[in-house]
């Protein structure tokens, strides 16, 4: 699995990129980053709905693998 992630890092990249920034303007991943943050994703009319949750774990994937692709690489250059 390690070495999956490792080699892979420049697919993690891409789709980070593209189905982790989508839609462009401004990105989409920011706006629930900032709804989460700022403490009305889960209290309040604004609560964010099992759509929106889905939607933050969708777009957040590519750049969890991401990092921990490049987290892997860094690991293993230090050895």
């Amino acid at each position: 699995m390690k070495n999956l992630l490792r080699k892979n890092w420049l697919l993690f990249l891409m789709a980070s990129l593209t189905l982790g920034l989508a839609p462009f303007n401004p990105p989409h991943i920011w706006g629930k980053i900032k709804w989460i943050a700022g403490g009305n994703a889960f209290t309040g009319e604004n609560a964010m709905q099992a759509k929106d949750w889905f939607d933050v774990f969708l777009h957040g994937i590519p750049w969890v693998l991401l990092l921990l692709a490049l987290l892997l690489n860094l690991k293993k250059e230090k050895k």
